[in-house]
């Protein structure tokens, strides 16, 4: 079970590929300056993952809007996640949590997804500027979106 709101967010450093090379990116760097929406989701190159992070990407305004930064984490390589956003058009960062570690600190890995180990559950974070999740949801179900009006309100919106 994902963790629960009002809990003390797990403080992390991932890797994302940029043209410029690897850079590490830190939630504790967003404490007491904006508030932060981690989006995992479970593999890069599929077409639900495509569209969650696109249509994130087209309403990136209105997340800044409302002093939040969004990021996007999987298990994928931070080269493989280069790619995706580079062919897919998104617009927001990608982390890569492929040791697994934060995708366990959140609780959302599956066992076994379609006989993988360890790929992220789909799962939506809201994260203040103190580091309290504000927001959480996950689910079991690879298809299914963030309830996006619900993770908009948790930011305030």
């Amino acid at each position: 079970m994902a963790l629960s709101p009002n809990t003390t967010a797990p403080t992390f450093t991932l890797p994302r590929k940029t043209a410029e090379g690897l850079e590490e990116v830190s939630l504790e760097a967003n404490f007491g300056k904006q508030k932060t929406l981690l989006l995992f989701f479970p593999l890069a190159f599929t077409s639900v993952c495509e569209e969650e992070l696109c249509t994130v990407s087209g309403g990136l305004d209105a997340f800044r809007e409302l002093n939040a930064a969004v990021w996007g984490i999987s298990v994928d390589s931070p080269f493989a996640q280069e790619a995706f956003a580079e062919k897919a058009g998104i617009g927001i960062p990608l982390l890569s949590d492929f040791n697994k570690e934060v995708c366990a600190a959140y609780d959302v890995r599956f066992d076994e997804l379609k006989g993988l180990q360890g790929v992220a559950k789909r799962s939506a974070f809201v994260i203040d500027e103190n580091g309290t999740i504000r927001y959480s949801w996950s689910s079991d179900n690879p298809r299914d979106l963030p309830p996006f009006a619900e993770v908009k309100a948790a930011l305030g919106g």
